[in-house]
């Protein structure tokens, strides 16, 4: 998106700020992300631990890609633990940018970059394949029509490597969830899994390459020598959960051997 695209067109969030987190808001009544004070890197929010699954798949990334910022939750988190990994985060919203300071999302540097523009732009013209593409963009009415077309999530598959992995959170309230998951589910051929949390609503995604599903399948939950400790604790009731639906899953023309 070029830098001259009028700011005004974008709806300004707000941070609401407790004495032990902060949260961004475009609404009173739904949250964005949400940041603890003392603890800025960990994931506060149960589905960006979930989204956090591709680990299973592939826990040395080279390339990630994100569609949407928020308050830079996976960004930062992906930054300090999988610090070998070229990040490229794309977000519309400029007032979203504006508040990176206010919720610790590091400088660009040679690795990381957030930079303001389209994601549907982004996946069409990727600047290289992804290993992972994560995509959690929204804003004050929910999912932008350019981000769940069959289109969108074909140029997604594209944008990957050959056995890269898309990770996609999706509301399970949203008129057309299962129209999302039925255009993801063809866009990877029916290599998909999903887990829903119906407690929060929200709903994630998997679509990658039928052999690393496969693969995946028979693996066991083991922290990686090269991942933080701490941080792997704090993600392994998630990546549980992960597994265990893997474990269960058959997917459309990959069955399970």
């Amino acid at each position: 998106m070029p830098d001259t695209a009028n700011a005004e067109d974008h709806v300004r969030p707000f941070v609401y700020e407790t004495l032990t987190t902060k949260a961004l808001h475009f609404s009173i009544s739904e949250i964005q992300s949400r940041m603890q004070s003392r603890r800025p890197l960990a994931l506060d929010l149960d589905y960006t631990r979930t989204m956090m699954g591709f680990l299973l798949f592939n826990d040395r990334p080279d390339t990630i890609g994100m569609i949407g910022l928020g308050g830079g939750s996976l960004a930062k988190f992906c930054r300090a633990y999988l610090p070998k990994a070229r990040i490229d985060v794309v977000e519309i919203n400029p007032h979203v940018i504006a508040l990176r300071d206010v919720f610790h999302v590091p400088p660009d540097d040679g690795l990381f970059a957030v930079r303001r523009g389209d994601g549907a732009d982004f996946v069409r013209s990727p600047p290289h394949r992804l290993d992972v593409l994560m995509v959690d963009g929204y804003d004050p009415d929910g999912i932008p029509p350019a981000l769940c077309s069959q289109a969108f999530y074909d140029d997604c598959r594209d944008s990957l490597q050959p056995e890269g992995l898309l990770v996609v959170n999706l509301h399970m309230g949203h008129c057309d969830y299962a129209l999302h998951v039925e255009r993801i589910r063809r866009a990877f051929d029916g290599r998909v899994l999903v887990l829903c949390d119906r407690d929060c609503g929200n709903s994630i995604v998997f679509g990658c390459d039928g052999r690393r599903l496969q693969r995946a399948q028979t693996l066991q939950l083991r922290r990686p020598r090269h991942f933080d400790a701490a941080a792997w604790e704090e993600l392994a009731p998630s990546l549980t959960e992960v597994m265990v639906e893997l474990r269960k899953a058959v997917f459309d023309g990959v069955g399970r051997g």
